[in-house]
């Protein structure tokens, strides 16, 4: 089910199910449209989108739910049912963060952006310079213009033609850019940035939307062991940033990093009962991720990944995004949700009783 159609007379883009976030840009981008997603375009639709959808976008635009107009889905008792504002309220509200606890979804229908080429790509510096980067980059999300966005990161530089050879297997900052404004106003807002410190390695410039979601694909192909420790976190103080230099500095594989996607802007307008996703107050969403090819490699990285988010927990919101934490039991996956979860228990209840749909974030029905 790979179906695309977009009404561009209407600005919407209906996608079925089986589709990834690349089939969505390869469809939009001739309209001059997106959808605001993800940062691979391997990705699928639905679980990102169900789970939330943090993504280049999200100060401008808001979660890729917050762009969800209706879904088309198939419930645990067969029935096949419209969700959205008019019909079956409860549900698409539980399906705008609940992930897929509450049926098959066969498509969704987003209001697409007019987002074709933007101002982006990444930007690299030397370990001794990341502190300083890190504070500057922090303040700017807080206070800047939501047309910019840039998701932080630690980094070993993969030996790869894409970068210099002088570079290769170094520990870096790497900030990765996506700016919607003027875009002859860029230079003039960057160069603020570029004189931080020296960059070791700049390919931000115009880039196609769709280039700058896919830019990373080849990085991360199919078959890699991944181990995932997430939190939401409002506030990032100068010790945290230490914490983090610390950390950072052991990145124990190449494929292994720490990622802080900003989720202020227009995702803050929407208030955290409107939709199953509850932390709209957070401002950042951090992710620290072992991965690596080999499962000989696995121990290191998880011993890792365990020590640099158990190091950062008691400053973060108390809780993650749910498409960033694993089967880490019921308390993490109520934390998620925080008030939120007596609700989406009870509208469980009522569309799928039996809790058929569980190999998930498991959202459990309310009893009696």
């Amino acid at each position: 089910m790979k179906s695309i159609r977009v009404d561009p007379a209407a600005g919407t883009v209906r996608v079925e199910g089986g589709c990834t976030w690349g089939d969505v840009d390869h469809a939009t981008y001739p309209f001059g449209l997106s959808v605001p997603t993800g940062f691979l375009s391997t990705t699928g639709v639905g679980g990102l989108t169900l789970g939330g959808g943090l993504g280049y976008l999200t100060r401008r635009y808001g979660l890729t739910i917050d762009n969800l107009l209706a879904v088309d889905m198939v419930l645990a008792n067969g029935r096949f049912v419209t969700a959205s504002t008019e019909e079956h309220k409860d549900l698409f509200w539980a399906v705008r963060g609940g992930g897929g606890n509450f049926g098959v979804i066969t498509s969704f229908l987003f209001q697409g952006r007019p987002v074709s080429t933007v101002y982006g790509g990444p930007m690299f510096w030397e370990m001794e310079d990341a502190a300083t980067v890190m504070r500057a980059w922090r303040d700017l999300i807080l206070n800047g213009s939501h047309d910019i966005n840039g998701w932080f990161g630690f980094h070993t530089v993969p030996p790869v033609e894409m970068f210099p050879a002088e570079h290769h297997l170094k520990k870096m900052a790497v900030i990765t850019w996506c700016y919607t404004g003027d875009p002859t106003e860029a230079e003039q807002i960057f160069a603020p940035i570029r004189a931080l410190a020296p960059i070791a390695m700049d390919f931000a410039g115009p880039i196609p939307l769709p280039a700058l979601q896919s830019l990373f694909d080849g990085l991360y192909p199919p078959g890699l062991q991944w181990y995932w420790n997430a939190d939401f976190f409002t506030e990032l103080s100068d010790e945290v940033v230490d914490l983090h230099i610390k950390h950072a500095a052991q990145l124990p594989t190449v494929h292994s990093t720490m990622h802080l996607y900003p989720i202020n802007g227009a995702a803050h307008q929407v208030g955290e009962n409107d939709t199953a996703w509850s932390f709209r107050e957070a401002n950042f969403a951090q992710v620290i991720v072992g991965v690596d090819p080999d499962p000989a490699n696995n121990e290191r990285m998880i011993r890792w990944s365990k020590t640099y988010w158990g190091a950062l927990h008691p400053y973060s919101a108390g809780g993650a995004y749910v498409n960033m934490i694993m089967d880490e039991g019921q308390n993490r996956i109520e934390a998620a949700y925080r008030s939120n979860y007596p609700r989406l228990a009870q509208i469980k209840a009522c569309y799928d009783p039996s809790n058929l749909f569980r190999v998930n974030q498991n959202i459990k029905p309310a009893m009696g």
